[in-house]
């Protein structure tokens, strides 16, 4: 299987990375965190470019773009710590693409016009209440699954509470009543979530990425730059080898990202599994990624005024969303084995 970007996969990142460079600068991420974690010039800017249509099939109004290419997006949208609720909008446009009703095709039109921000709930919905909606604070709408119906609940002040969270993103817990439109019920309502998930867990894993590659270049930089006894801090063995380490990580991640979002996109078998993986993967490189980077900025690391500490907190946050990497890897082994494996 040949993962390697094509020269279209590379032109598309090209693109991004020149619109984020742009509009997702370090200075726009602190002033976006100090008004809820949503950059509104940052969104339109990426609505201009087609995020949301690009996840949708071209039989659904969209530009029927690869699950791959979403995930090449995804790692420059967590290199950038983008405030915009990327992921989100495309896993809820595509979840609304593959259902076949009246609700699901006019919420969808919406989202493709750019007229309503759609997310969706990563966690079931318990007792009339869904919790850490990731950009539920300032999208519109958001796909919640509430025991055997898939619902689209509308999001309003008095219906959804904003969570603060090591991120700074958008998340809110979201109370739902029988104001609410059904979208599916029963076996359609299930697999549309879980394949959902599938695609969530993979393209925040592909962020995730994007995170641990843009906190170690940052330090990488930095040991080169910072001296102690005469000689850059990174020329020393205690600092060099665990770099080194987690440069061969966040490339294994990166691998596993792609495998699990072309199993995923072509339907087989093992698309669950190595979804799961590869978030769980890439939560774990992340963190050690932006760990290091606080640890070798030394005193610099932790404060407000370096960039370390964006990346560190991400990697974190952006995860801890749906759940732990050892949740991921119980639901990679779910799909592989079956419920009968777990101890």
């Amino acid at each position: 299987m040949n993962l390697a970007p094509t020269e279209e996969q590379e032109a598309l990142v090209a693109s991004f990375a020149d619109l984020l460079a742009t509009h997702a600068t370090p200075d726009r991420v602190r002033a976006a965190e100090r008004t809820g974690g949503f950059d509104p010039e940052l969104w339109k800017a990426l609505l201009d470019v087609g995020v949301v249509e690009m996840a949708v099939p071209e039989s659904r109004g969209g530009w029927g773009a690869e699950l791959l290419d979403l995930a090449l997006v995804a790692e420059r949208i967590g290199a950038a710590a983008a405030a915009a609720p990327v992921i989100e909008a495309q896993v809820a446009a595509r979840l609304l693409a593959s259902l076949d009703t009246a609700a699901a095709r006019t919420a969808l039109a919406a989202a493709l016009r750019g007229e309503r921000l759609v997310t969706i709930a990563v966690r079931r919905a318990a007792a009339g209440v869904a919790s850490l909606v990731p950009g539920a604070a300032v999208a519109d709408e958001a796909v919640v699954l509430d025991g055997d119906r898939l619902l689209l609940v509308p999001l309003r002040d008095g219906t959804r509470t904003a969570v603060a969270n090591l991120a700074a993103a958008p998340l809110a817990d979201v109370t739902f009543g029988a104001d609410v439109t059904e979208l599916a019920v029963g076996e359609t309502a299930a697999v549309g979530f879980e394949v959902a998930l599938d695609d969530w867990l993979a393209l925040t894993a592909a962020a995730l990425v994007g995170v641990g590659t843009a906190a170690h270049r940052l330090t990488v930089g930095y040991v080169k730059e910072r001296r102690a006894w005469d000689l850059p801090i990174g020329a020393y063995q205690a600092v060099a080898h665990p770099l080194a380490n987690t440069a061969t990580a966040l490339d294994g991640a990166r691998l596993l990202v792609a495998r699990a979002a072309e199993e995923l996109g072509r339907g087989r078998p093992r698309g669950r599994e190595l979804a799961a993986m590869a978030f769980a993967f890439a939560a774990e490189t992340a963190r050690q990624a932006t760990y290091d980077g606080v640890h070798f900025h030394g005193g610099n690391g932790f404060t407000l005024e370096f960039d370390a500490q964006l990346h560190y907190r991400r990697a974190r946050g952006w995860a801890r969303v749906w759940g732990e990497p050892r949740d991921a890897y119980r639901r990679a082994g779910r799909a592989r084995y079956g419920r009968a494996q777990e101890v």
